[in-house]
């Protein structure tokens, strides 16, 4: 994993902060610059927003809604921040790259392409 710093809002931080039984997740906040909710870069990750990635282990570009366990849909490109990938990719901007392990064992290198906010 990098060792870049993570942008999370304040909001995104108290919320998830309470569901830290994920270790991944809960290393991830633990390295995490808070900052407040209207300071976050709009090119960062943040919850509910659209993310464009590139898995670089396959060369395949992938768009995602990261979201909270209980609204995850991957008939609707939404993926839980519990996931391997959603983890991985909160907190970072465009053009940050993160190896990531997988639970398959494998490590993969991801990298932030595009980042758009749902409201």
């Amino acid at each position: 994993m990098e060792s870049e710093n993570l942008i999370l809002s304040d909001q995104d931080y108290a919320r998830l902060s309470t569901l830290t039984h994920d270790e991944s997740l809960r290393d991830e906040l633990g390295r995490a610059i808070v900052v407040a909710a209207d300071q976050v870069p709009v090119d960062v990750v943040r919850m509910n927003s659209r993310v464009i990635y590139l898995d670089q282990s396959n060369d395949l570009k992938r768009e995602i809604e990261l979201c909270f366990p209980e609204e995850a849909d991957l008939k609707l490109g939404k993926i839980s921040v519990f996931s391997p990938v959603g983890t991985a990719l909160l907190g970072l901007k465009v053009g940050q790259e993160i190896d990531w392990p997988f639970p398959n064992g494998e490590s993969r290198r991801l990298k932030v392409v595009h980042v758009t906010h749902v409201p």
